[in-house]
């Protein structure tokens, strides 16, 4: 049995939209840094987690920039390596990325994800040489890691099935894989949002029960559709509240309900640990991406984009240092 959660972070304050990428001022590594010391509590329990966005060989430059500037400033936990290329995608060129970040950074990092959002149906699952990509990346990752003897946990990406997800991506992936890809694997991220895109706010007690079934349905249903264990782990990767003015239905969210929607998913995470074999909870995200915006795309963050708090940030570090 597990004495308790992993937790996790994104620190920076960009974050996808329907419509493009949310942006604002720019990010502050010495209150990130400062951040997350404190949530801390004066002990390692909450781990950063960062993405690079593969486009091709000429995105090298600017994730190693982005990822040295993290290193500099300890931030360099849980990475993703996610692949956008547009076209000419080219299957040796990603993996000798994917060795070249382990070499650069392997000694550093607390585990390695291979692709973010595969399954996702107009992010990475519209590419055709994902499943290829994801299969190849985390045999590869699991070789280099073993290569430079390091005990790096490799995983792959994943959101829930529904009406933007990728049809029969698991059992596809289950016929794909095989042995070498199974037995390379450690964890399955999964991303996905309680109470966020519905047209109707749930209740507490249904965001928990949400929270149950998309979880319950990675393990019992997905993840035996691609032959993949009990013993690979389940790692919640991507969630979070946004407070601010939805776009679709006009609803304000409040910052003091944030602190109870996430207190609630967070709770209901750690009660379900042992029986889905669940490690980590990584909140998305530290800081909104711009406070001045509207919508509530630009508002995921426990803090304002000055890094003051909002309630929230004071109910996670609670249940860092209570649940970690």
């Amino acid at each position: 049995m597990q004495s308790g959660l992993n937790f996790g972070i994104y620190p920076l304050s960009a974050a996808g939209t329907p419509a493009g990428l949310a942006t604002g001022p720019d990010d502050d590594y010495a209150k990130v840094r400062q951040a997350i010391n404190d949530l801390n509590g004066g002990k390692e329990l909450l781990i950063p987690r960062n993405y690079f966005v593969y486009a091709g060989p000429t995105s090298e430059k600017g994730n190693f920039a982005r990822g040295d500037a993290l290193l500099e400033h300890g931030l360099m936990g849980d990475l993703v390596i996610g692949s956008m290329q547009e076209s000419d995608f080219q299957l040796e060129e990603w993996l000798y990325f994917v060795r070249k970040v382990i070499a650069r950074y392997g000694s550093v990092l607390r585990s390695l994800q291979i692709t973010n959002e595969p399954n996702l149906s107009f992010m990475e699952g519209a590419r055709p040489y994902t499943q290829d990509a994801l299969i190849r990346g985390v045999i590869t990752a699991k070789e280099e890691a073993g290569k430079l003897q390091l005990k790096l946990p490799i995983g792959i990406g994943s959101v829930p099935d529904g009406p933007v997800a990728v049809p029969q991506f698991w059992d596809n992936l289950g016929a794909a894989g095989g042995d070498a890809f199974v037995n390379s694997l450690d964890f399955i991220g999964h991303n996905f949002y309680v109470d966020v895109f519905e047209e109707e706010p749930l209740e507490l007690d249904e965001v928990a029960e949400a929270v149950g079934h998309t979880l319950q349905n990675l393990r019992e249903v997905a993840m035996m559709k691609a032959g993949i264990p009990r013993s690979v782990k389940i790692r919640v990767t991507e969630n979070g509240w946004p407070t601010g003015r939805n776009p679709f239905t006009d609803l304000v969210r409040t910052e003091e309900r944030q602190a109870m929607i996430l207190e609630s998913i967070i709770r209901k995470v750690h009660e379900l640990r042992d029986q889905l074999n669940i490690s980590h909870y990584v909140l998305f995200g530290l800081r909104d991406a711009d406070s001045s915006e509207e919508d509530l795309f630009h508002h995921f963050g426990i803090l304002h984009d000055d890094y003051t708090e909002k309630p929230a940030y004071a109910k996670y570090k609670q249940l860092i240092q209570e649940l970690g």
